[in-house]
């Protein structure tokens, strides 16, 4: 008998994770995998390339909810991906990571009764502030597999009072997409010669968390930051389209004449080039932290915590909370030496087909 696997992401970081458990998926019989994306990213370069770029099977199913308020964002969402759900016989659903699709596709799946699994559960920030908190604690409450990429997570859904036999460390399928991917990005990316820019030469930024886009004086603080910065070091600065809207909505810089070099947001094999050839990657992104250490580049989370506890415990990533702009200058532009490293704490790079093994080994 055939078993119906249902994949829901709508994220950039969700694609990544989605195309190794899916190409571990496809890669066992009798079983079918389908693809729902919600359409949360919705602009070409943060979503149709990286289905191109990482050989992504078109999605069986695009729901084209795109951008909107937290709750009306989640409530469509929601509603259309039971809707979806409601036609196929399924066996499972899988979701990924923190976003709004995760929680709307955890919510689906439940209220209907379909076994839910969770792609790295366990995450905490103990911010409940953080959009991304609820959607991960909410998710991990509903999910029969709890998914968990460290140690760490591990502990967390045990403090929480989860059952071990719900939880299972398989590490981290980032890394699993970092260790394939990456070649690929040495082979096929020509970003760094589109932006003459050379290896070690520049700081790279991202950032596209509500907590910084949405408050404005935290924007201000971090634009002015890198603004000093890149008075003397080139700043490379993606810009996800919520940064973007917010720079324009609180009339903070005037992108064409700033010294930041702002380009629009890139694929994600021309991500992983940049951030191989950074001197130093600053951001706010869990997944970027973590593929900074992949890619043993020093990194300077802007946030005031991080999930990924490791990587500043080992040394390999500061925090910088946007409180001053002086703050955040010292913490970028003054020189550290991360430690040398010989294991990773994210497991072995086979986290996806650990994922697929205990999955049909242990159906709900």
């Amino acid at each position: 008998m055939i078993k119906q696997i249902v994949t829901i992401v709508g994220a950039r970081p969700q694609f990544v994770k989605a195309a190794v458990v899916g190409n571990a998926l496809r890669r066992v019989p009798d079983v079918r995998h389908i693809l729902i994306h919600t359409g949360q990213h919705y602009d070409e370069n943060m979503s149709s390339v990286f289905f191109e770029e990482l050989e992504i099977p078109d999605p069986d199913f695009h729901l084209e909810i795109g951008p909107g308020p937290q709750g009306a964002q989640t409530g469509r969402m929601l509603e259309a991906i039971e809707r979806t759900l409601e036609t196929l016989r399924s066996s499972m659903v899988i979701v990924y990571g923190d976003t709004n699709s995760t929680l709307a596709g955890a919510l689906a799946a439940a209220k209907l009764g379909i076994p839910l699994a969770h792609v790295e559960a366990g995450l905490r920030s103990f911010n409940r502030r953080m959009p991304e908190e609820i959607n991960r604690v909410v998710t991990d409450h509903v999910a029969n597999w709890l998914f968990a990429p460290t140690s760490t997570a591990v502990a967390n859904l045990i403090k929480e009072g989860f059952s071990k036999g719900r939880i299972h460390l398989v590490g981290d399928v980032m890394y699993d997409a970092a260790l394939y991917y990456g070649a690929s990005a040495d082979r096929s990316s020509k970003i760094l010669s589109s932006l003459d820019l050379n290896p070690r030469s520049f700081v790279l930024v991202t950032l596209h968390r509500a907590e910084n886009t949405d408050d404005g004086s935290r924007l201000r603080i971090i634009l002015d930051a890198l603004s000093d910065i890149a008075a003397k070091t080139c700043v490379v600065w993606p810009l996800h389209p919520r940064t973007r809207a917010a720079l324009a909505r609180e009339r903070l810089v005037d992108l064409e004449t700033s010294p930041i070099r702002f380009i629009n947001p890139v694929g994600y094999l021309d991500m992983i080039s940049l951030e191989k050839n950074a001197r130093l990657i600053a951001t706010d992104s869990g997944g970027v932290q973590k593929e900074a250490f992949y890619y043993r580049v020093p990194c300077v989370t802007l946030r005031d915590e991080t999930e990924w506890v490791e990587l500043t415990r080992m040394g390999w990533n500061r925090l910088a909370p946007p409180v001053s702009s002086k703050s955040v200058y010292e913490k970028i532009s003054s020189e550290w030496s991360p430690p040398r490293v010989s294991t990773s704490p994210y497991g072995d790079g086979n986290a996806a087909q650990a994922i697929v093994d205990i999955l049909l080994r242990n159906p709900g």
